[in-house]
């Protein structure tokens, strides 16, 4: 587990940085792997008990394209501005309104952040919602699964609404 000592933050203001190996961070394989040296970076501002990360991680991600399902490199940089307290604030006051600071607020155990969560974190804030190989990636025939970025295929396309099925029975009796 990737820990950053909170007990060892003795000024105000500090500053991280640190790269892992790609293996440090698993990710989820179905979603994506990393594929590159995972760089994070930070600015902590210590007050109290209370701490503000405000930095970024970089690194690349190997996923796989949506329309065509190869596998692409795909460079990642994200930046955030969290607020940690310990979890034992987190007292539960009932129901109320989340605002825009709950959003930016985690919470720490035992006197550490766990970076590796973090980090996690970020990736997966930072995926695209479908990921393509490139802009204009043509995908592949529903019928013969032919990667349309490599050639045409002999297959038409048709597809018969099965809601429709009962329409098009009657249009044939007629």
């Amino acid at each position: 587990m990737l820990l950053l000592n909170l007990n060892e933050i003795r000024t105000p203001h500090e500053r991280f940085e640190q790269v892992y190996q790609p293996d440090a961070l698993a990710g989820d394989r179905e979603t994506f792997s990393v594929a590159a040296p995972v760089s994070l970076a930070f600015d902590i501002y210590k007050d109290k008990d209370q701490f503000r990360v405000v930095g970024g991680v970089q690194t690349a991600l190997k996923l796989l394209c949506g329309r065509c399902l190869k596998p692409f490199t795909w460079p990642l940089g994200a930046t955030f501005d969290l607020r940690y307290q310990p979890h034992a604030h987190n007292t539960g006051e009932g129901e109320r309104e989340v605002e825009e600071g709950d959003l930016s607020t985690a919470f720490y155990e035992n006197d550490a952040i766990d970076l590796g969560g973090l980090m996690r974190e970020q990736l997966y804030l930072s995926l695209p919602m479908k990921p393509l190989c490139r802009e204009d990636c043509r995908g592949l025939c529903p019928q013969c699964g032919t990667d349309w970025n490599m050639g045409k295929c002999d297959c038409r396309p048709e597809w018969v609404d099965p809601r429709f099925a009962a329409l098009k029975a009657l249009k044939k009796e007629s």
